[in-house]
């Protein structure tokens, strides 16, 4: 899989601090650490799209699969930043593209793609996503959400 085209608009993102216990013995990043940064990113287009209290609603957003890409290494120090955007919008389900981005060289590092399924907590089960998170999710990927 080839990398994302940069001129894909991602209104999301946020800088990854790289920490030393991300390293592995080849002293670049190791994979299993990249997890953590999509976590980081997907955190920040949640913040940035859904009420300050979705994770305390009884249908909530879970990961239903992630895959990964990884093109080129992360180092100690690079300079990286997180990119996320909704590439996806179903009844029941979403997918959020994401591109680590060294900004030093402007070049796509790693990649991810994952889809998340809203979750009813009560009956345990799939459910739809919420007619104000559709709508939230629309307005930010069109740049339009405040």
């Amino acid at each position: 899989m080839e990398p994302q085209a940069i001129d894909a608009t991602f209104y999301s993102q946020i800088d990854i601090q790289i920490r030393f216990n991300d390293l592995d013995a080849y002293r670049h990043v190791n994979n299993n650490s990249y997890f953590s940064y999509y976590d980081l990113g997907k955190d920040e287009y949640f913040r940035e799209v859904f009420p300050s209290d979705f994770r305390l609603q009884t249908v909530v957003p879970i990961i239903a699969n992630i895959k990964a890409d990884f093109f080129s290494p992360i180092f100690y120090g690079d300079p990286i930043v997180m990119q996320t955007r909704c590439s996806r919008l179903g009844n029941k389900s979403f997918t959020l593209q994401q591109r680590a981005v060294n900004t030093k060289t402007g070049r796509v590092v790693c990649q991810s793609e994952t889809i998340m399924v809203f979750f009813d907590v009560a009956t345990q089960k799939s459910a739809q996503i919420p007619e104000q998170y559709r709508k939230n999710i629309i307005a930010f990927e069109r740049g339009q959400l405040d």
